[in-house]
């Protein structure tokens, strides 16, 4: 099957996809078709894995699932125990993690009404399989043929103001991700090598790890422990990536870490990248300074598929999201639909051909989020003179004090600039009149200890820096932040404590 994908103009990229089309020999065949199937695919820990072998392990799969059932258009749930998700869904299979089985086995069968097969990664008991019988099934396997508008996969949303939703994803929006973002910003090549923090079941660390190297003929690193300092460090000393991929929290903790003697060795990596929330400027400072290397932020998210407004290799504007991706376009309005002027803040709504098709099973979410082309992202930005666009919070999360909208993501930065600060959660609170004012959460760095004095030493650094109405009125120190799994944070629980409180 020919594609034809045309790199990006610096404008305005042309992203053509055949009618018929099917991801997965996008990413995976046609480099056993033309020539590539001896390149390393992935690496992970000690195993090396060839284009090749990935194409003869996926017929193996796909054969093995076809034996025991599986139909066109039907879903195989992922590592995912939510019972919920596994009903909303509708799955027939399901591939887990045999440490993640007993979690799974705790849910009733009777409450699983659609789950026929469990198919686990590892040691099978009663009323299991293994996946490696699976891989046992004959080593080919014609592709089905589908169009690039087919439903491809789907990505269920973090779930920071709410329970999860379906984002249904069609063939062509990976294409559209790929020619845009990782060849277009970030210049991918077939001789990189990406790592990414971000694990595969975020959209962000989806396109990071799979379908950004798949697409291109790159090799990814893979970690499937948990994304300590100690190991992000090891993983990249070991496999030396090119591009590093992380979140904001993970690039705090990356700086909070040392050893003795030479720092650690990160003169592979060319361009890191973040999303997830937004990166403070000093953290952008700190890590360029320590590192020697530029930290691309910007913002994605789940329904976009990736990151639709970026920073730029040598042109970044640190603390800012950065410029609009060449592919989207970008509106910021008021609650009446209204476009507002740059430097006042409002609603952002993107336009793009890699935003998911609609909800599964959430219709009215699907009306109220998706206007025609146009999606609205529930994000708060404004725009600079510049065309840089800057995040202000998520719409629940902005804070109304003294009749003024505050930005809690400008507060936290505010903290983050100080020190003793590694990260900060800023929400609103009643005072003893009811009125809303700034509260704030703080980790401390390392050899920091929580006291009244440092809380008033922050609060007295935010208002040296900014609006005296935006100093946080209380400061409470923590451990660490609640976050999704995909290391976002959950401000409605911060809200939820900061309220249950006594003033």
């Amino acid at each position: 099957m020919a594609t034809t994908i045309e790199r990006p103009a610096a404008a305005s990229p042309l992203v053509e996809v055949p009618e018929t089309f099917n991801v997965a020999d996008y990413l995976v065949d046609r480099h056993v078709r033309e020539g590539r199937g001896a390149r390393s695919a992935i690496l992970c820990g000690d195993e090396s894995i060839t284009y090749a072998q990935v194409a003869e392990r996926s017929n193996r799969v796909a054969n093995a699932l076809e034996a025991i059932g599986l139909r066109r258009e039907e879903r195989i749930m992922l590592l995912l125990l939510d019972t919920h998700m596994l009903n909303d869904s509708r799955a027939r299979m399901v591939i887990v993690s045999e440490p993640l089985l007993p979690q799974l086995a705790a849910i009733p069968r009777r409450e699983l009404p659609y789950l026929e097969h469990i198919i686990v990664d590892g040691q099978a008991d009663g009323g299991t399989s293994g996946f490696e019988q699976l891989l046992t099934a004959a080593p080919t396997f014609e592709i089905a043929v589908t169009s690039k508008d087919d439903a491809a996969f789907w990505l269920y949303s973090s779930g920071t103001t709410g329970f999860p939703k379906g984002a249904v994803h069609l063939h062509h929006d990976i294409v559209h991700t790929v020619v845009c973002y990782a060849q277009g910003i970030l210049g991918m090549t077939a001789a990189d090598r990406t790592f990414s923090v971000a694990k595969l079941f975020f959209a962000y660390g989806l396109g990071n790890a799979l379908t950004f190297p798949f697409a291109i003929g790159a090799t990814t690193i893979l970690w499937p422990g948990p994304p300590t300092a100690p190991n992000v460090y090891a993983q990249i000393e070991r496999f030396k990536p090119s591009l590093f991929f992380s979140v904001p929290t993970n690039y705090g903790q990356l700086l909070a870490h040392r050893r003795e003697g030479a720092d650690f060795d990160l003169s592979s990596v060319r361009l890191a990248v973040s999303a997830g929330e937004a990166l403070p400027k000093a953290l952008y400072d700190r890590f360029r300074q320590r590192f020697g290397v530029e930290i691309l932020d910007g913002i994605g998210s789940t329904e976009i598929l990736h990151i639709f407004i970026s920073n730029r290799p040598t042109r970044a504007r640190p603390g800012s999201a950065g410029e609009l991706v060449p592919g989207y376009e970008a509106r910021i309005v008021d609650d009446a639909g209204i476009d507002v002027a740059d430097g006042t803040v409002g609603n952002l709504l993107i336009k793009g051909d890699s935003t998911c098709a609609y909800y599964w099973n959430k219709h009215e979410r699907s009306k109220d989020t998706i206007q025609g082309q146009w999606i609205r992202t529930g994000e708060k930005f404004y725009r600079d003179p510049d065309g840089f666009y800057w995040y202000a919070g998520r719409a629940d999360d902005m804070l109304k004090v003294g009749g003024i909208w505050v930005s809690p993501v400008e507060i936290e930065n505010t903290l983050v600039e100080h020190p003793a600060v590694q990260e900060a959660g800023v929400v609103g609170r009643r005072d003893a009149d009811t009125l809303e004012k700034p509260m704030a959460y703080v980790v401390l760095a390392k050899d920091y200890v929580p006291s009244a004095e440092l809380a008033k030493e922050l609060q007295d650094f935010v208002r040296s820096k900014i609006a005296e109405y935006k100093r946080p009125r209380w400061i409470e120190f923590t451990e660490a932040l609640p976050k999704t799994a995909t290391g976002k944070t959950q401000r409605f629980k911060l809200r939820a404590s900061a309220n249950s409180e006594t003033v």
